[in-house]
């Protein structure tokens, strides 16, 4: 169905009206070239001279209303802030009359507020500075006050006295971040900023990415415990974030062993001064009671503190016994999408070489596996297609399986400002959320169709001739093939498997088809099915029957990462049938390359993937395994045969932060440092390598898993090399010619780079594929995959279908955000239910509910809206003890393992019996 999209209009990025061509303006009889576009602020700056603008931010659309950057523009006093360019003007900012008008337009702002509005003075808020310039003194400002405080939020502060009403937090919140959470209240003097639906600030649909404190210039925003003005004499250190695979550029800010503040980098490469509520300010978690700050070790049934060269000596007696009992199958690792690059490297490198295994793998197999695999069927590499600055100048953008609002925030935020900008926008996605909200078509399959719908899609480019024939010529194979098998496939079969309307498909693949440079973006909601590869190839065949992908006709392909390593981890050859770069183990050459480098013999067969280590350990064959910083009991599918598998195995091993549901169960935990406490690298969603840099020391003895790696290799009588995180990289560009030329020196140069990095001076390739793609013969490659069910419907018994995927607030398990203020933000798991099915179950919000499937019972609380269609459900995994993943099935991806999170059948228990209701019709 069709929906309109509120705040549609245009583009909110800077106005004005300026020339086609760069304007040449004089200021104070300096001459200065201005951008097309730009306005008189833009020249005074660019001249060097100093404007107080207090409504104005570079970021937003500029308002003119505080009049306090009034200039002179061939003899007319004008706002400089609203004012274009035009070519050839000539500005005065320095004359007496104008520099009183502006000290008149600040005098009169202050004097509604307290005197403490301009505490600081030269060294306080932006008010504060201003006034400091202009000699406006504290005896200008007579307000009484009283207008209140909100410290309801754990993370934003609201003192009404501050507000000047200048509009930039609202600004922020509805252009930037895109939630449209503030409003103006009251009248004249008594203007003040508020939350949009009234009440408290914690009750209100900020999502709190803290750019409404960052805008603020009088401090009544402010972010508790940093005061406004410029920062504290403190230590400033430029990281990555680790949370999400957004890849946010971050500066910490430290004193002594304590964090200050997180602060986005306005030169952010990704985020562009824009973060999100986890890197912003969930970082309490370092310092949480619960933190591990010692190793642990199993003694008679119970984990007791030991020195690390006890536990490194139990671990290594354990794999000798593990090897000598079962040689080198006997042992498997659990590589981590939390860990650097670096960490990553060394660990496969562990296992290939100390132990002679190619059993390494990492969480990538439950989430994009199947992008690795699609994509490279595809195209040739295990990567979305192009960077998201292509991306984000698409004229059409094709959403499938992904809520980037609450998994990818800053993401999330910068797509929706271009689509209020003017982009057509498809979401592909049962629920009703995020930048569902603003679609122009909003596809809501059933879940496990994605196939079929995207195959419908195809069908209507074919039958309208929406193709590209030239690409198609000279560039693609597979076509007579994949136009048989769409022939099987029009609107009206699609919407007998999906329930997606006929013309809701049409409407869609017209708005793609016809669209100057379409791109298409999707997350989990595609590969976490029984045959996610097969949906991945699918939306691929599309971007290639467009001729999108290389030609810059359009943005291709791009997958949205989770964790903040997962591209990384795959790509560093933590993967069992992959080395570093993603060469086959079965590949002579590269198993010969590596050799040279390692000096060391690489195993030949594929090692074993993580459903395979849980199994071989259940039944004895497994005799080690080591976990490197996943909560797999509380993560992976089917959880209750995960902690079987656990308990069977005769040694696990974990880093941990925590003593998560995996820890509890492991024979010896080490304590890991976090991504505030290491130093390396990560790759993001769009294959951009950036630095991770160390801000603090880890607590106690807590150790990187950089430093825990090689102290285990150690134990083992083991020399890695590599001795610092800087030398592993440089190694694994000698091992992998796709990274060849990444390093750190040239990272801490140039910023980011994106792989493909095959020459030391050569640049990164931001966009794939644009003379020929990676596979053989060089063409993209159509695939002709028929629609197959997924591993679980819905049936008399089990009468509901269970999504599982995230929410804002937290991250993955929650090891980190439930030890932060985010609890209070969000402090339960919640089960989404339509208002149909909560009647039929009797059910209202709040309730508890039991949820049960063929595998597992959970525990949650409902929450009732239209954001499910009836018949579905939705929760996330964000509190283990939930058990919500152990209702999730073992069926997983024919082509990946990667597991169906996305579609298990359930049923609701009410009062302990379970209701039995007839499966529930799919309209409606």
């Amino acid at each position: 169905m069709s929906r309109p999209r509120p705040g549609k209009g245009p583009d909110l990025g800077r106005t004005g009206g300026g020339r086609p061509g760069a304007a040449l303006a004089e200021v104070d009889g300096v001459a200065v070239r201005v951008a097309a576009g730009g306005t008189l602020l833009d020249a005074v700056r660019a001249a060097g001279a100093g404007l107080p603008a207090l409504c104005h931010d570079d970021r937003l659309t500029p308002a003119g209303s505080c009049r306090t950057c009034l200039v002179e523009a061939d003899g007319k006093v004008v706002a400089a802030c609203v004012t274009p360019a035009a070519d050839g003007v000539r500005i005065t900012t320095g004359a007496a009359g104008l520099r009183e008008l502006r000290r008149e337009a600040v005098e009169l702002i202050v004097s509604v507020l307290p005197p403490r509005a301009l505490d600081g003075g030269a060294h306080g808020s932006e008010l504060a500075r201003t006034c400091h310039a202009l000699g406006v003194g504290p005896q200008t400002a007579r307000g009484a006050g009283g207008r209140g405080r909100d410290d309801s939020h754990p993370y934003v502060r609201l003192d009404r006295d501050l507000c000047i009403a200048c509009g930039r937090c609202v600004r922020m919140c509805a252009e930037v971040q895109g939630t449209f959470a503030l409003t103006l209240t009251g009248r004249g003097a008594d203007t003040v900023v508020a939350p949009g639906t009234g009440g408290a600030w914690i009750d209100s649909d900020c999502v709190a990415c803290g750019g409404c404190v960052d805008t603020c210039p009088t401090g009544a925003l402010s972010e508790p415990g940093l005061p406004p003005g410029p920062r504290p004499p403190v230590t400033t250190t430029r990281t990555t974030c680790g949370y999400c695979g957004v890849g946010c550029a971050l500066d910490v800010l430290t004193e002594g062993e304590d964090v200050v503040a997180v602060l986005p980098a306005r030169d952010g490469p990704v985020n562009r001064g824009h973060a999100c509520v986890k890197g912003r300010f969930a970082h309490a978690f370092r310092t949480s009671p619960e933190r591990l700050t010692r190793p642990l070790l199993r003694r008679d049934g119970r984990l007791e503190p030991v020195s690390w060269d006890e536990a490194l000596g139990h671990v290594a007696r354990g794999l000798r016994a593990a090897l000598a009992a079962g040689g080198p199958g006997a042992v498997a690792a659990i590589s981590s999408a939390r860990a650097t690059n670096e960490e990553n490297y060394l660990v496969q490198k562990f296992m290939r070489t100390v132990i002679g295994s190619n059993s390494v793998d990492n969480c990538s197999r439950l989430c994009h596996s199947p992008s690795a695999a699609g994509l490279t069927a595809a195209f040739g590499l295990a990567g979305g297609t192009d960077s998201f600055d292509d991306v984000e100048r698409a004229d059409c953008l094709l959403v499938a399986g992904a809520n980037p609002a609450d998994a990818h925030p800053v993401v999330g935020a910068r797509l929706l400002r271009r689509v209020l900008g003017g982009a057509r926008l498809v979401v592909a996605d049962p629920r009703a959320v995020g930048l569902a909200r603003h679609a122009d078509v909003h596809l809501r399959p059933r879940p496990g169709t994605n196939v079929a719908l995207f195959h419908g899609l195809a069908h209507v480019l074919l039958a309208e001739g929406l193709t590209d024939e030239g690409f198609l010529r000279e560039r693609a194979t597979g076509l007579p093939e994949l136009a048989v098998l769409l022939a099987g496939y029009p609107p009206d079969r699609v919407e007998a498997i999906t329930g997606v309307p006929a013309a809701d498909v049409v409407a869609a693949a017209r708005l793609y088809g016809r669209a100057g440079r379409p791109a298409i973006l999707y997350g989990l909601g595609v590969t976490e099915h029984l045959h996610g590869t097969d949906g991945v190839r699918a939306l691929a065949n599309l971007a290639i029957l467009r001729g999108a992908v290389g030609t810059g006709r359009g943005y291709g392909v791009n997958p949205l990462r989770g964790q903040n390593n997962v591209q990384g981890a795959s790509d560093m050859g933590a993967l069992p049938d992959l080395l570093p770069g993603y060469q086959k183990v079965t590949d002579p050459a590269a198993r010969e390359r590596a050799a040279r480098v390692w000096g060391s013999e690489v195993p030949r067969e594929p090692g074993l993937r993580i459903p395979e280590m849980f199994a071989a350990a259940r039944s004895g064959a497994l005799r080690a395994l080591w976990i490197v910083g996943e909560d797999v009991c509380a993560t992976d599918p089917d959880a209750t045969r995960v902690a079987q598998a656990l308990e069977a195995c005769p040694l696990v091993v974990c880093h941990e932060l925590f003593l998560s549901e995996t820890a509890r169960r492991a024979d010896v935990v080490l304590p890991a440092a976090s991504w505030l406490e290491k130093d390396g690298t990560f790759v993001n969603f769009d294959r951009r390598f950036q630095r991770v840099r160390p801000a603090l020391d880890p607590p106690g003895e807590a150790r990187a898993d950089f430093a825990i790696v090689h102290a285990l290799a150690g134990a083992l009588g083991a020399d890695l090399g590599c001795p610092t995180p800087a030398a592993a990289l440089a190694e694994c560009a000698r091992v992998a010619p796709l990274f060849a030329g990444v390093s750190h020196e040239r990272l801490d140069r140039e910023g980011a780079l994106h792989w493909p990095v095959p020459d030391p001076d050569g640049p990164g390739q931001a966009r794939l594929y644009t003379e020929r793609f990676a596979t053989a013969g060089g063409r993209a490659r159509l695939a002709a995959r028929p629609y197959l069910p997924p591993g679980e419907e819905p049936d008399g018994d089990y009468p509901l279908v269970l999504v599982t995927g995230r929410r804002w607030a937290h991250y993955n398990s929650g090891g980190m955000t439930r030890r932060t203020g985010n609890l209070r933000l969000d402090g339960t798991d919640r089960l989404d239910l339509h208002p149909a099915d909560a009647a039929r179950y009797g059910l209202r919000d709040g309730d508890p509910v039991t949820v049960e499937s063929r595998h597992g019972r959970a525990r949650l609380v409902a929450h009732v809206g239209d954001e499910t269609a009836p018949g579905q459900l939705f929760c996330a995994f964000h509190f283990p003890s939930s058990g919500v993943n152990t209702l999730t099935s073992a069926n997983a991806d024919t082509v990946t393992s990667c597991p169906e999170y996305k579609v298990t059948a359930v049923r609701l228990l009410i009062d302990s019996e379970p209701e039995r209701y007839g499966a529930p019709s799919w309209e409606g």
